[in-house]
């Protein structure tokens, strides 16, 4: 067998990449990634043309994308975005589930409305896309990599955040259970658990003195940028991480690890 160069050991050419939440924040830079990595991205997005932007960007820098409408709780929705996505590009062979929400209040205060917000496209959201993209994929008769974006708060808790941090620790669970059942088709599946990741959304907050607080119990005492996720993301997502299927993969510049 002859020994791939580091490059082509991470390239994506030739791949089909997938990312949901697209538009804005983490997906946005995961589409970007992915496109400079040499795969042709369909960023998908909740809102109808919201991921415009997104695509051109990634076309202005010679990469090639495109955008399709999709909200992930919803069955029906799902198989028609990516019998869009597959009639734009093929089948894809990477999945980024990174669409998703909080809502941010007491335990005592959330709602069964607050509940089905998040659970539905954190949870049964990645769970509908995976499912689907897993049919694809054994349809074109190619394997593939699925990623889902859990977070630190699957293993361990916060306050203010029940439901997503539920959610999070079912993602876990499913992206095991997942991987058990797809290896015989060589798809994996595995997923990715940021820390605390400073974007433009929640700057302000973590360079608060309330930000501070929590910046000091995060053992390294430093939070994350956004590219600190591009090696790991680019790890699952290529042949590198071939032999990777079911790893939930921290990256929290050691916070999971912290002292009790």
């Amino acid at each position: 067998m002859s020994m791939q160069s580091i490059g082509e050991l991470f390239s994506l050419e030739g791949r089909i990449a997938l990312v949901t939440g697209g538009a804005g924040g983490l997906g946005r830079h995961f589409a970007g990634l992915l496109a400079r990595a040499g795969a042709e991205v369909i960023v998908s997005s909740r809102g109808g043309d919201d991921f415009d932007a997104v695509v051109g960007e990634i076309r202005a820098a010679g990469g090639r994308a495109h955008g399709v409408a999709m909200d992930v709780s919803d069955a029906a929705g799902v198989v028609a975005a990516f019998d869009q996505a597959c009639a734009l590009a093929g089948a894809p062979d990477i999945i980024v589930n990174n669409a998703g929400r909080t809502v941010t209040k007491p335990l005592l205060e959330q709602t069964e409305s607050d509940w089905d917000g998040v659970i539905d496209p954190n949870l049964k959201g990645c769970w509908l896309v995976a499912t689907e993209a897993a049919r694809r994929m054994v349809a074109a008769g190619k394997g593939g990599s699925i990623i889902n974006l859990a977070s630190i708060l699957g293993e361990r808790v916060g306050g203010g955040v029940a439901p997503y941090a539920i959610s999070k620790a079912g993602v876990l669970q499913l992206t095991k259970t997942m991987a058990l059942e797809l290896a015989r088709h060589d798809i994996r599946v595995n997923a990715l658990l940021p820390g605390y990741v400073i974007t433009d959304l929640n700057r302000d907050f973590l360079t608060s003195e309330a930000g501070d607080k929590l910046r000091m119990r995060i053992p390294s005492r430093r939070f994350c940028e956004v590219n600190d996720l591009d090696g790991p993301l680019l790890l699952l997502a290529s042949a590198a991480g071939g032999a990777m299927s079911g790893a939930c993969v921290a990256v929290d510049r050691a916070h999971l690890v912290s002292g009790l």
